[in-house]
C-alpha cells in the first residue's frame, strides 16, 4: 500500500487509474500492508481521502494474517496484546480472548505509543511460556518529524531480555503472501506481487512463487537492487507504467531488470 499507491496521505500519481483498470479487467487484487494498526475500514477511510476507493475485503493487513495463522494453529485460544484496533480487532473476530492472565501466545504489533508497562508485560509472560508472535519485522516506520521504531525493533527488546525469538507473520514470511492468495482464490504462478521494497515485498512474493514488480515510488532503487542477491522480475518507476496493459504486465513497455 504505502509506497506503491500512497505517500503518506497522498495518492501516488495513476494509482487510481491503474486500480481502475483492475477492475474493468476484473482482475482479482490485495492491498497489502504490515502495518497493523488500522482496521481494514479504517485503512479504506484513509484511501479514500487521497482519491482511491477500495473495498475493505480488498485489504489484507498483517494483524489479519496473524489471526488466520493463529486461528489455524489453535482456535479459539487466548492471548496478550501488545498493539492497536488493528491487532485487538481481528484477533476479537477469530474469537480468541484478550487477557495478561496465562495466555497461549504474546502477540505483538505495531502502535504509536508502545508503553513501558505492557512490554514488561509481555516479557514476563514470555517468559513464563507463553509463544511470542509478531505481525511484521520492520523495525522503523515513518512519520512526518521522521522514523518511529517498529514493531521489528520491540521484538527485539523482548527477545534480547527473554532469549526467545518471535514467529513473524507478515512479509518477508510468504506465509502473508500465501494466504493473500488463497483469500482471492488465486494461484501463485498466475499472480503478481507489485510493491517498493526489496526485503519484504519482492523477496515474499518471490518465495511464495509469484513473478514481482518492484516500483521505484516508495523505498528501493534502481541502484539498491543490486545490493540483493534475487532480483524482481521487472523494474518500473511506479503503477502508472502499467496502465493500458495489466494483463501484460512483462511486455517491453514494462521493461524487466537488466
Amino acid at each position: 500500500m504505502d509506497g506503491v499507491l500512497v505517500h503518506e496521505d497522498h495518492m501516488v500519481p495513476g494509482a487510481d487509474e491503474f486500480l481502475a483498470e483492475l477492475r474493468a479487467e476484473e482482475i482479482p487484487f490485495l492491498v497489502l500492508t504490515n502495518n497493523s494498526i488500522r482496521t481494514p475500514r479504517d485503512l479504506q477511510a484513509r484511501l479514500r481521502q487521497t482519491g482511491l476507493e477500495i473495498p475493505e475485503q480488498s485489504i489484507w493487513t498483517s494483524a489479519l494474517a496473524t489471526a488466520s495463522f493463529l486461528n489455524e494453529q489453535r482456535p479459539g485460544g487466548t492471548a496478550y496484546v501488545v498493539g492497536e484496533s488493528g491487532l485487538t480487532t481481528a484477533l476479537h473476530e477469530i474469537g480468541y480472548v484478550l487477557t495478561e492472565v496465562d495466555p497461549d501466545y504474546v502477540v505483538l504489533g505495531e502502535t504509536r505509543t508502545y508503553s513501558f508497562e505492557a512490554i514488561t508485560t509481555a516479557i514476563r509472560l514470555v517468559e513464563r511460556g507463553a509463544r511470542f508472535i509478531a505481525t511484521n519485522p520492520d523495525p522503523t516506520g515513518p512519520s512526518r518529524d521522521g522514523v518511529l521504531p517498529a514493531t521489528g525493533s520491540v521484538a527485539a527488546l523482548i527477545t534480547r531480555a527473554t532469549g526467545r525469538d518471535p514467529y513473524y507473520i507478515g512479509k518477508p514470511n510468504p506465509l502473508m503472501m500465501r494466504s493473500a492468495l488463497r483469500r482471492i482464490d488465486a494461484h501463485s504462478q498466475t499472480s503478481v506481487m507489485i510493491g517498493d521494497r526489496m526485503d519484504t515485498d519482492v523477496i515474499s512474493g518471490m518465495e511464495a512463487g509469484m513473478r514481482t514488480i518492484l516500483v521505484t515510488s516508495g523505498i528501493s532503487t534502481k541502484v539498491s537492487v543490486e545490493q540483493y542477491p534475487y532480483r524482481p522480475t521487472s523494474v518500473l518507476s511506479s503503477v502508472a507504467d502499467l496502465v493500458g496493459r495489466v494483463r501484460t504486465p512483462f511486455t517491453e513497455a514494462a521493461n524487466p531488470l537488466t
